[in-house]
């Protein structure tokens, strides 16, 4: 089994939270579904154990992440990164990315979807905008080709704008009737 996209969202997500909220060497705890490990390894996730699954990530990602502690509770399992795998991310991701320009930004007030569309379009990159009709979000926006393979979502909520990241499946999972 590949763990390398796990190991990336993993990663990502961590950055994502020291960006936001600073760095601690701690220990960090992420929550996936069942189906959201299937977009990460392949449907046949569902018949491993969470002995194996901590023994096999160990062996793909424990020189970067350390130890990660792996439970299960229904469809529903938590990775306990310890606090190397956090300092790793902090020391080798911790450089200026996209991911920190847009949590800038959106502290700023007032910020508008204009200027998040425009830092999109700052990097060079294709991106993919469009205004969308659902209860959580206003405005999705991703790479259209590239590293960051995200699904951004925006909300304005009048006084500033939130946004939470998918991966492209998780999207569709989550938005598929207000998609089609």
């Amino acid at each position: 089994m590949d763990y390398s996209r796990l190991e990336k969202g993993i990663m990502d997500f961590i950055q994502e939270e020291q960006v936001k909220l600073g760095y601690r060497k701690e220990k960090i705890r992420l929550y996936y579904p069942l189906s959201s490990l299937k977009h990460f390894l392949g449907e046949e996730v569902s018949g491993k154990s969470t002995e194996e699954l901590e023994k096999e990530f160990y062996e793909a990602a424990g020189i970067r992440l350390g130890r990660v502690e792996i439970s299960r509770n229904k469809d529903r399992f938590c990775f306990v990164v310890p606090e190397e795998g956090a300092e790793y991310v902090h020391e080798k991701r911790s450089g200026n990315s996209f991911i920190k320009k847009l949590v800038a930004l959106l502290q700023t007030h007032p910020c508008t979807i204009e200027d998040i569309h425009k830092l999109f379009l700052e990097t060079g990159e294709k991106i993919h905008f469009e205004k969308i009709e659902t209860e959580d979000f206003d405005y999705l926006i991703y790479f259209e080709s590239g590293e960051d393979s995200y699904y951004y979502c925006f909300k304005d909520e009048g006084c500033h704008i939130i946004y939470h990241r998918f991966m492209p499946e998780d999207y569709q999972d989550l938005f598929s009737e207000s998609v089609e």
